[in-house]
């Protein structure tokens, strides 16, 4: 089975990265193939609604008829088994190129009918994960739960089954000293960093295995 990883931060090397890499790692323990996209090395734009893919008798009917860096990433999507998309919380949501992606890959599916419907050729199984700065109550206070669970409905209705991890309070920069950030306290930003995120890298990894194995079982 193919599982993807999107990592849709434009640190390769930080808490974002780091999970999505997590979770590949549990589904290749699976026997999965896996492999990991880094959206910010592509050259791509969100959604025009150009609604070529919802043209009746259209060569695009049913899939993005824009050409750019992110047509190949789609076309292996389409085929994939497996999909985990990951991205840090700026401004109460994902990262534009995330949200951009996200238009590319779930527009050209839906199906304006009553009710709606996936052009979605198969079942794919999509994990979301989320890295945030603020607590867990803070991100309930922001609203935060609005965007996760509307993802997660057009992720079901388009796509599959979905599930999504959250790791909250994480730790932003290397040396808190050089930046200006005195919201945050960096001694305890730094505990987080040793004694959270590899609790947050064990559950990325049960994740993976999840994924794997919930598409062996359905084989």
């Amino acid at each position: 089975m193919q599982v993807i990883g999107i990592n849709g931060s434009p640190r390769k090397q930080w808490n974002t990265a780091t999970l999505v890499a997590k979770a590949l790692e549990g589904a290749a323990e699976q026997g999965a193939q896996t492999e990991l996209v880094h959206l910010y090395d592509l050259d791509f734009k969100g959604c025009t609604s150009c609604f070529a893919c919802k043209t009746r008798g259209g060569k695009s009917y049913g899939c993005c008829a824009m050409k750019d860096g992110l047509t190949p990433l789609l076309e292996k999507i389409a085929t994939a088994d497996a999909l985990v998309i990951g991205s840090p919380v700026y401004f109460g949501s994902v990262t534009g190129e995330t949200r951009s992606f996200m238009e590319r890959l779930l527009f050209p599916y839906l199906t304006y009918t009553v009710p709606y419907g996936t052009l979605f050729p198969k079942k794919l199984a999509t994990a979301f994960i989320y890295t945030m700065n603020v607590t867990e109550e803070r991100s309930r206070e922001f609203g935060y739960e609005y965007f996760i669970k509307a993802n997660e409905r057009y992720a079901q209705l388009l796509l599959g089954t979905v599930e999504s991890l959250y790791a909250f309070d994480t730790c932003q920069v290397d040396d808190y000293s050089k930046v200006v950030i005195e919201s945050f306290d960096p001694v305890h930003k730094a505990k987080r960093r040793a004694e959270a995120l590899p609790l947050d890298c064990q559950r990325a990894f049960e994740m993976g295995r999840r994924l794997a194995g919930a598409e062996t079982v359905a084989a």
